[in-house]
Parts: structure tokens; C-alpha cells; sequence
């Protein structure tokens, strides 16, 4: 039950975006949104579930950097057992040819575990790889694969590895 609500609201959310129109004469705007669902944590049978999460990023604020070009991000993601996860951090964007890119990012946050899975700490760790296709000037889609950790600040320090499908979107 609780999984037909979250794919009805994540329907609504890309229903929503892609009614925007942006005219051949505006610029692209520099706020690029990323929306995104997968499987959260995979890797154990025992507590994997669903996951719906929202990510910013303002290109105003890139920096190219001896890392290469880096942005910072904020965002967070809920999963159907309620866990949720906040986080802010940077990525880093690599084009690979005319339409593939390549984005590693580094987010500290916070995590509440709800009635999903205990990862030992309130603060941890999202490190994360994606990469994506344009499928045109301002919307770009994506798969990415990420962990998150605690770095042993807390007692135990399970982790969590999850895959997410993302639609990437400037306005």
C-alpha cells in the first residue's frame, strides 16, 4: 500500500516537470534538480526497501578546481520504512564525449532511521557515483550508486549501499 503512494506522488512530481515549458529564447536556468528512486541497501535481504529522494544543485556556485569542476549540493532522501536522510556536500562533473557525464560526490548528513535500518549514528557519510545521458538542453537521465557509513564514529557501523534511477532537470 504504502509503495502505490510514493510511485503516485513520484508521478505526480515528473508529471509536473516535464509540463514546464521553457522557450527556445530563455537561457537554461543555472538550478539543476535531480529526483530520484531505487533500492535502499540493497545489499541486505533483511532490510532493503524503496527510496524517494529530491537532490540541488545551483551551478552559479561551480568552481573549477584542480579536482576538476565542483559544485555544491543539498538534498535527502525517505525510504518505505520511513528512514530519511538530509544531507549537503559537493560533486564533481566530468563530460564524457557530447551527452554521457561522469559525477562522484562527497555529502555529509544526517540520518533518522524510522523503522528502517539502524546504521549506528545520526551523523554519516553518502559517497556516490552517477552517471547520465541528455536527452536534451535541460533534462538529463541517470543511474547512480551510492554508500553511506558513519566512518566508525558510532558503536556499529553496518553501512547501506543503494541504487537509484534519476531524472536530472534545469529550470
Amino acid at each position: 500500500m504504502k509503495n502505490n503512494l510514493y510511485i503516485k506522488i513520484l508521478s505526480a512530481v515528473i508529471l509536473t516537470l516535464f509540463s514546464f515549458n521553457v522557450s527556445a529564447e530563455e537561457n537554461v536556468s543555472e538550478h539543476q534538480y535531480n529526483f530520484y528512486t531505487g533500492n535502499f541497501d540493497f545489499s541486505d535481504d533483511k532490510q532493503k526497501a524503496i527510496l524517494f529522494g529530491f537532490q540541488h544543485q545551483n551551478e552559479n556556485l561551480e568552481r573549477n578546481t584542480f579536482l576538476g569542476n565542483a559544485s555544491p549540493i543539498t538534498g535527502g532522501f525517505i525510504t518505505e520504512n520511513s528512514a530519511a536522510y538530509v544531507y549537503t556536500g559537493v560533486e564533481w562533473n566530468y563530460a564524457m564525449g557530447d551527452k554521457m557525464k561522469f559525477t562522484p560526490s562527497f555529502a555529509p548528513g544526517f540520518y533518522h532511521e524510522g523503522d528502517g535500518k539502524d546504521l549506528g549514528h545520526a551523523l554519516e557519510f553518502k559517497t556516490e557515483v552517477q552517471l547520465s545521458y541528455s536527452i536534451s538542453e535541460s533534462t538529463n537521465l541517470g543511474m547512480s550508486y551510492n554508500h553511506i557509513s558513519n566512518a566508525s564514529l558510532g558503536d556499529k557501523n553496518p553501512g547501506a549501499n543503494s541504487y537509484m534511477f534519476n531524472l536530472l532537470k534545469n529550470f
